[in-house]
């Protein structure tokens, strides 16, 4: 509970939960509006929705993450929200599926903008580690009572009302959200040295690739977007085409997903204060392969609706385990004023990911059925989850001996460092790349 006695942090808090709680019932009313307007190919309508999120996503968030310290984040923020309550107010009205794209778009550049701004201020209101490592559980709580309690709430709705009417509950989020955020003290970012805008763009996405373990959270986000798009992109078509239930049941199986997250949640922050990012994270990889070897068993055998409940819940374990970390392993990995930037670049760079994976939920099922379908995204996910037990280091200290050259004597960062023989000077301290830093260190100096 302490972790709720900070004001601004509570408001923050608050903040993510409507909005989340509006989302998810637009999540609800978007998967049943694209089977209104377009029937059996709701998934490939619905897969090219995705995409254009994912494109906004992608080009979007690197360009809000570079010009971050450079914004009243508070006003910036509440903006968005208003944005978003606005276009998703006029969603209920569309009658062509163009309609829903343009809309869609223009909601999701926002949404690029708010998120990566959005995780960025938590590490500058919680400083110490075990309330921040709390508050990203919380914020994952968060999620999964969202994944969870929306799609009940939705389902209860529809028993007495039209989906269009869901679409009202996500603008009520959205405006409550910039009203507490406005009641926030958010400090400004830290400005970053870096003033060419190529240079600013770009720095979350060179971090990522230098760092060792960085490189391994991508490989991850592979493997939760394979997984994941089986629950975002073919639970409608699933239910309704395959186990021949109604609205309420999709739903439902929505919200199984959520329960697997929320056991999760509840527990990661004790086992995160145990176990290493990198253990708890590739065994969420490893759940997300077996989730979707089971989808693949549904997809061959009529497994009933028990069992699909029990995959989608083991689904949303696995990514979980994968995401909730995240931030502690971004937090650990980067200097503070490059903390927008790499929040950024994770947002923008996992959406990536996810390009690959919504047109092979989306239109590839709709080509070639579940099976082939499901396949084909369990390669991505079985594929993410190899490259980042490769990639991630079992052995992954923070502070790392490392050496400089072409450093004038005098200057501060080598005053603790030692004099090497081909006129180097080693040191030890937390690595991160940053200016000083380009490369991560293993034989190669990491500066020139």
């Amino acid at each position: 509970m302490s972790l709720f006695a900070g004001r601004d942090y509570r408001h923050l808090f608050a903040a993510q939960v409507v909005a989340l709680f509006g989302t998810g019932l637009a999540t609800v009313a978007l998967a049943l509006l694209a089977y209104d307007l377009a029937g059996e190919r709701a998934g490939a309508v619905l897969g090219t929705a995705l995409v254009i999120k994912m494109l906004a996503y992608v080009v979007i968030a690197p360009l809000a993450g570079a010009y971050a310290d450079r914004l009243p984040r508070r006003g910036f923020l509440a903006v968005l929200d208003v944005v978003r309550a606005a276009v998703v107010l006029a969603l209920p009205f569309v009658t062509e599926i163009w309609q829903v794209y343009l809309l869609i778009f223009v909601l999701q550049s926002a949404s690029a903008a708010f998120t990566p701004t959005f995780q960025a201020v938590l590490p500058d209101i919680l400083p110490d580690e075990k309330q921040y490592t709390r508050a990203l559980s919380a914020s994952s709580l968060a999620s999964s009572m969202e994944t969870l309690l929306s799609p009940v709430l939705a389902a209860a709705l529809l028993s007495v009302m039209s989906f269009h009417w869901l679409f009202s509950g996500t603008t009520a989020g959205f405006l409550a959200s910039a009203l507490l955020v406005l009641t926030t003290r958010v400090p400004r970012a830290k400005p970053t040295a870096r003033t060419a805008v190529l240079d600013r763009v770009a720095a979350g996405a060179r971090i990522f690739l230098a760092t060792p373990r960085l490189r391994a959270v991508l490989a991850l986000d592979l493997a939760v977007a394979g997984a994941g798009a089986v629950v975002m992109v073919n639970t409608v078509n699933y239910v309704h085409d395959v186990l021949g239930f109604a609205d309420a049941e999709v739903a439902l199986l929505l919200a199984a997903n959520g329960v697997g997250t929320i056991v999760v949640a509840l527990a990661l922050p004790r086992v995160l204060d145990r176990l290493a990012e990198r253990t708890v994270m590739t065994t969420g990889a490893l759940a997300l392969c077996a989730g979707l070897a089971g989808a693949l068993g549904l997809s061959l055998v009529d497994g009933g609706w028990a069992a699909a409940l029990a995959v989608w819940a083991l689904l949303g374990a696995g990514a979980g385990l994968v995401l909730t970390p995240v931030g502690r392993v971004l937090r650990r990995s980067t200097a503070e004023a490059d903390r927008p930037a790499i929040f950024a670049a994770q947002f923008s760079l996992s959406h990536a990911c996810w390009l690959l994976s919504y047109p092979i939920a989306g239109w590839g099922v709709t080509a070639f059925g579940f099976t082939a379908g499901w396949a084909a995204l369990g390669v991505l996910t079985a594929g993410g989850t190899i490259a980042a037990v490769v990639l991630w280091p079992r052995r992954d200290p923070e502070v790392l001996t490392h050496v400089h050259y072409d450093v004038p004597a005098d200057d501060d960062h080598i005053a603790d460092a030692v004099r090497t023989a081909d006129g180097g000077w080693r040191h030890a301290h937390a690595f991160t790349i940053d200016g000083r830093h380009r490369r991560w260190p293993g034989g190669v100096p990491v500066s020139a």
